[in-house]
């Protein structure tokens, strides 16, 4: 499994890998309020999309991310409202393609870019926000032992309403020696 940066090449791989999973990604999908729900598949999307991506990392903002397994792109991973002053802080979002959901592959790449968050970026806080009933993504946080803090109503519209999010986060603090070196002693125990 490989993170790094999404391209303009990516573009028809994003956009099959997103067209093949339509039915898996729709019920977590957000969506800007007045806009049909839906996942959005196209190359229009992909480009309007990369382009806010890397105009928010161009001001430090945040990090668009290709999750690849074995060179295929297989899912995104952002960073999002990378914020310093008092706060240091950030956000995550993901999506995974279903064929290799349960394989480790998005446990892993958060633990990568939590620590890409806490080492380089030197951020204090990272924060994940999921409906209660994505199970799957849930599961991804609570393996790498983020901590629930409670329940953000109405927080983010998706699949047409505004929809209630768990947030789970970690501080600095929390993973001493790294969530990539925790993670790995998790799995081999």
């Amino acid at each position: 499994m490989t993170l790094r940066p999404l391209r303009w090449r990516d573009g028809p791989s994003w956009c099959a890998v997103r067209r093949a999973n339509v039915e898996w990604l729709r019920p977590w999908e957000a969506t800007p309020p007045g806009r049909s729900p839906g996942v959005p598949t196209s190359p229009a999307t992909f480009v309007t999309m990369l382009r806010r991506l890397r105009r928010e990392q161009r001001r430090g903002h945040g990090l668009a991310l290709s999750i690849d397994l074995d060179g295929e792109l297989v899912g995104q991973l952002n960073v999002a409202g990378i914020t310093r002053g008092s706060l240091h802080s950030c956000s995550l979002g993901y999506w995974v393609d279903r064929r290799v959901a349960g394989r480790g592959i998005m446990p892993t790449a958060v633990a990568l870019v939590v620590d890409h968050c806490f080492w380089t970026l030197r951020l204090h806080r990272v924060e994940v926000n999921i409906r209660p009933e994505n199970v799957a993504s849930r599961r991804v946080v609570e393996k790498l032992g983020f901590r629930e803090e409670g329940v953000r109503e109405r927080f983010l519209n998706i699949d047409g309403d505004w929809r209630d999010h768990l947030s789970y986060a970690l501080v600095h603090e929390d993973v001493p020696g790294g969530l990539v070196a925790r993670w790995r002693r998790t799995r081999a125990g």
